[in-house]
């Protein structure tokens, strides 16, 4: 392949990945937007405290479960783009039907299909971004998304916000939010016409020994876990602000749209080293979320903020280069499979590592603060190992 290919291929590569992150823009828009209204939503219509948190767990737990079954299933058809569009089509349209639900069972089920679609099209997604990321680099195709991805979960509530402000109408609310919808739907029509094949988009890969990537990939899973097993949870962090006054609650949520704002500009950043340093960048990423809990948990309205930027960073890490890392371990016809496993195992240990800190909040701040950072600083080690099978 001359000069003049390599630089189309990149062209078109990076032409994919933008369209990619404007699906994902507006599709955060969507239902970020919708979970900020849900609970109280679900309220209002006569759910209780018990249906609230049982249904908002439920829906997490398909939400990162499924994708174990659907990465199977995208790397046993090769359906990438009917997975990703029946995925987002059940994601997004789910969500401004809200604004017709009259029992809060009807909302309740809406709620579920919504995190359903979003379990179907992420690893056929993942698996296409990372075609556009072997041209232009895995760390820079995926930090790219997460950036644009976080623009719309934070202009989001925003936007519902004012919304509510002017109509204070739950209903108009969700059924405003079919406007984003049709315009992720848009934009991914647009991806699919435009590109039929990402895997045209691939650039030639080295050769490398199928049983060191399992190896790799194995350990490299392990300290996913401990990371997400260690990170706490921005309600709890919130709870916490609270409950030692910290801030107004009012002022709560600013805390963490400068966290999302971290994350928006950290993801592009850490995305280019990751093309450049490999594992060494994940490492990195965890060095600064491991400064976040003594940071929000001990300190005042400052330490909070400063902690808060660490989490962002952290998250960046966690929703970009982590994910990039997978496309440059695994081969092409494996690699749903890949992301399956790793959105599963995420979002298992995340749910177990919340539950724990939730129990030893009670307990002592000063429990949490030891677990999160211990856990973080396992998965290090685990990462060096990582790469030194892998080579990354």
């Amino acid at each position: 392949m001359n000069s003049q290919d390599v630089s189309l291929l990149r062209k078109q590569a990076i032409r994919f990945a933008v369209l990619l992150g404007v699906v994902s823009l507006f599709s955060d828009v969507t239902y970020e937007s919708a979970r900020s209204l849900n609970g109280p939503y679900l309220a209002m219509l006569g759910a209780s405290a018990t249906a609230v948190g049982v249904i908002s767990g439920l829906g997490e737990l398909i939400g990162y479960g499924l994708r174990l079954a659907s990465g199977f299933l995208v790397d046993r058809t090769r359906k990438y783009w009917l997975m990703t569009i029946t995925g987002y089509a059940v994601n997004l349209l789910a969500v401004p039907l809200m604004a017709f639900a009259g029992r809060w069972e009807f909302a309740a089920s809406l709620i579920i299909l919504e995190r359903l679609g979003k379990s179907i099209r992420t690893p056929a997604r993942d698996v296409m971004l990372s075609h556009a990321g072997s041209s232009i680099g895995a760390g820079w195709a995926f930090g790219l998304h997460e950036a644009m991805d976080q623009i719309g979960a934070t202009a989001g509530p925003l936007i519902v916000s004012a919304v509510l402000y002017f109509r204070g109408d739950y209903r108009m609310a969700y059924a405003f939010l079919s406007i984003p919808a049709v315009l992720a739907l848009s934009s991914l029509f647009i991806a699919r016409l435009s590109f039929p094949e990402p895997s045209n988009l691939s650039a030639p890969s080295r050769k490398v020994d199928p049983a060191d990537l399992r190896k790799g990939f194995w350990l490299y899973m392990a300290a996913v876990a401990f990371i997400a097993a260690g990170y706490a949870d921005f309600p709890l962090i919130a709870f916490h602000f609270r409950q030692a006054a910290v801030a107004d609650e009012q002022l709560i949520p600013l805390f963490y749209a400068a966290a999302m704002l971290a994350d928006a500009v950290a993801a592009l950043l850490l995305g280019k080293l990751f093309d450049r340093f490999g594992l060494f960048t994940v490492m990195a990423g965890v060095l600064f979320s491991i400064a976040f809990p003594p940071l929000v948990f001990f300190g005042g309205w400052i330490s909070g903020l400063a902690g808060m930027v660490f989490w962002g960073i952290g998250m960046a890490m966690q929703e970009s280069v982590l994910r990039a890392a997978i496309s440059t371990m695994i081969p092409l016809e494996k690699r749903g499979s890949a992301f399956g496993i790793f959105n599963t195992g995420y979002g298992i240990s995340w749910f177990l590592g919340s539950a724990a800190m939730g129990f030893l909040y009670d307990l002592s701040v000063s429990y949490v603060v030891i677990f999160s950072m211990a856990l973080q600083a396992i998965s290090i080690v685990l990462l060096l190992s990582a790469r030194k099978i892998s080579k990354s």
